[in-house]
C-alpha cells in the first residue's frame, strides 16, 4: 500500500489530501501538524477550515485512509511520499525583507524529514516556493541522507478558495516538475500515478523543477495583474462618466483576452497574490532586471490605490469627516464562500476609517469576532506566520464591534460599505435597511453587486466602483 504524508494541515494541505484520499481508497493518507487545535479540529465536527464540498469529503474518509495527526515524524517515516505544505511567509526582517519568502519552516521540514527517514522518499512541494527552493531543500537532505535517496518534486497548487474541492475534483492541469534524471524521471511517474486516478492524462503536465516553481509564481501575477488592470481602469470610467461593467464585458468578449477575473472590486486579497509577486519581484532584483521587477511592483501599487481611493471616496462622500459615525462594513473576508481573511482588502479599508476615527460595526457569515480583532491590529505580513508566533491575545480595538446580522450592523448607521461579494448580500432589504440608518444614507458597494438604481430610488446615495457617479458625489470629489 501506498503511504502519502502531508506536513502541514492548512487550506492546500487538508483539502487536497482529503480528495486524493476520496479518489485513491487504496492509498493511505496522513496529514500531520504541530499545531494540536488544528488537528483536534480535523478530527472533530467543526472543520478549522470552511470550503464548501470540504466536510462531506472528510468525513466519508477520516478513519479509513485519511487520517489526521500531530504525530509528525512516525507518519513521515512511514511514507513513500511526502508532501510539504508548510508557510512561506514574506521575511519580516533582515534580507529581502518585505519582498523575499521565510523559508524557515521549510527548511526546519526538510531537516526533521532527514532525520527520521529510514527508507526512500518522494518529497513534493505543495507550498507556493521561490524559484530555487528544491535546489535547497535537496542539498539538505542529500548531505544529510545516511545513504537514503530523495527524489524532490515540485506540485504547485491552482486551487482558488471557495471552489477548492470543485476546482481538485476537475483541475484545468495538476503541474508536475521533476529532475531529468533517471529517477526524477520515475518519481515524476509515481505522482501521475497517485493523479491519474481522476485527472484525464493530457491534464497532467510535466516539466523541469524551475518550471513548475516558477509557472506557480507566473499564473497568480498574471491574475492579479488583470484585477489591477480593470480596477486602473475603474477609475477612468469615474472620471469620463463610463460603466466599468460595460467596458470589461466588451473587453472580455475579445477571445483572446476572455471574460474571467475582470469585475471592479475595492481590491485582492488572499494569502497568494501579494505575496507571490513579491516573490516575484525579489527574485528579478536578485537576478539583475530592475525593469521586470517594477514592472510587478505595479500591480500591487494600484491595488493599494484602489483600496485607498475607496476610502477616500467614503471620506469626502460624507462630509470630509467619518469622525465618530457609524460605519456598517459588509463582508470581512477576501471573497466570498470562504472565512479566509488574509490580505483582504477589508483590512486596509477599515484600517482607513478607523483611522479617521470612525465607530465600525462589521459583519462576516463565516469569521469570527475574533479573528477580525486579530487582523486589524496584526503587523503585516504577521499573519502568515503560524498561530502560535502571533500575538496571543491581540487588543481588541474600541472603535470595532463585530455582529452576527446584517442588519443589526447597518442599524443607525450613516454609512454601509460591502467589501465581500456574499450572495445574502444581493438579497436583502434595502428599504428595511433605509429607513433604519441616519440620513443620507450611504451605499459604498466595493463589488458591484446591488442595483444602484433601485438604491437610489429608495433615498440612498449610492458609490459603486468604476461606475458613472451619483450628482452628489460628483459635488464631493475624493481628493487621493
Amino acid at each position: 500500500m501506498v503511504k502519502i504524508c502531508c506536513i502541514g494541515a492548512g487550506y492546500v494541505g487538508g483539502p487536497t489530501m482529503a480528495v486524493i484520499a476520496l479518489k485513491c481508497p487504496a492509498i493511505e493518507v496522513a496529514v500531520v501538524d504541530i499545531s494540536v487545535s488544528r488537528i483536534n479540529a480535523w478530527n472533530s465536527d467543526q472543520l478549522p477550515i470552511y470550503e464548501p464540498g470540504l466536510d462531506a469529503v472528510v468525513k466519508e474518509c477520516r478513519g479509513r485512509n485519511l487520517f489526521f495527526s500531530t504525530d509528525v515524524e512516525k507518519h513521515v517515516q512511514e511514507a513513500d511520499i511526502v508532501f510539504v505544505s508548510v508557510n512561506t511567509p514574506t521575511k519580516t526582517r533582515g534580507l529581502g525583507a518585505g519582498k523575499a519568502a521565510d523559508l524557515t519552516y521549510w527548511e526546519s521540514a526538510a531537516r526533521m524529514i532527514a532525520d527520521v527517514s529510514k527508507s526512500d522518499k518522494i518529497v513534493v512541494e505543495k507550498s507556493t516556493v521561490p524559484v530555487k527552493t528544491a535546489e535547497a531543500i535537496e542539498k539538505i537532505l542529500t548531505h544529510n541522507s545516511k545513504g537514503i535517496k530523495y527524489q524532490i518534486l515540485s506540485n504547485p497548487e491552482f486551487l482558488a478558495e471557495g471552489t477548492a474541492i470543485q476546482d481538485l475534483f476537475h483541475p484545468d492541469r495538476v503541474l508536475i516538475g521533476g529532475r531529468e534524471t533517471p529517477g526524477g524521471q520515475k518519481a515524476v511517474q509515481a505522482l501521475k500515478d497517485v493523479y491519474a486516478h481522476w485527472v484525464p492524462e493530457d491534464r497532467i503536465l510535466t516539466t523541469n523543477l524551475w518550471s513548475a516553481e516558477l509557472s506557480k509564481l507566473a499564473a497568480n501575477a498574471f491574475l492579479a495583474q488583470r484585477i489591477s488592470s480593470v480596477n486602473a481602469m475603474s477609475a477612468l470610467c469615474e472620471a469620463t462618466g463610463a460603466d466599468v461593467t460595460q467596458v470589461s464585458y466588451a473587453v472580455g468578449k475579445d477571445s483572446r483576452i476572455g471574460p474571467k477575473f475582470l469585475n471592479a472590486s475595492v481590491g485582492f486579497g488572499g494569502s497568494c497574490f501579494q505575496k507571490d509577486i513579491l516573490n516575484l519581484v525579489y527574485i528579478c532584483e536578485c537576478n539583475g532586471l530592475p525593469e521586470v521587477a517594477e514592472y510587478w511592483k505595479q500591480v500591487i501599487k494600484i491595488n493599494d490605490y484602489q483600496k485607498s481611493r475607496f476610502v477616500n471616496r467614503v471620506v469626502s462622500s460624507m462630509f470630509n469627516t467619518v469622525s465618530n459615525k457609524k460605519v456598517a462594513i459588509l463582508g470581512f473576508a477576501f471573497k466570498k464562500d470562504t472565512g479566509d481573511t488574509r490580505e483582504t482588502p477589508a483590512i486596509d479599508v477599515c484600517k482607513g476609517l478607523l483611522g479617521d476615527k470612525a465607530r465600525l460595526s462589521i459583519y462576516d457569515p463565516q469569521v469570527t469576532e475574533d479573528q477580525i480583532q486579530r487582523d486589524l491590529t496584526m503587523n503585516k505580513f504577521d499573519w502568515d506566520h503560524p498561530v502560535h508566533l502571533q500575538p496571543m491575545s491581540p487588543t481588541t480595538v474600541k472603535q470595532v464591534s463585530v455582529v452576527w446580522d446584517a442588519y443589526e450592523a447597518v442599524k443607525d448607521a450613516h454609512g454601509l460599505c460591502i467589501l465581500t461579494e456574499w450572495d445574502e448580500f444581493k438579497t436583502l432589504d434595502f428599504q428595511r435597511i433605509y429607513d433604519n440608518m441616519q440620513k443620507p444614507a450611504f451605499v459604498f458597494d466595493g463589488r458591484n453587486i446591488v442595483d444602484a438604481e433601485k438604491l437610489r430610488d429608495i433615498g440612498f446615495i449610492v458609490y459603486s466602483i468604476g461606475k458613472p457617479l451619483d450628482a452628489w458625489l460628483k459635488d464631493m470629489p475624493a481628493v487621493a
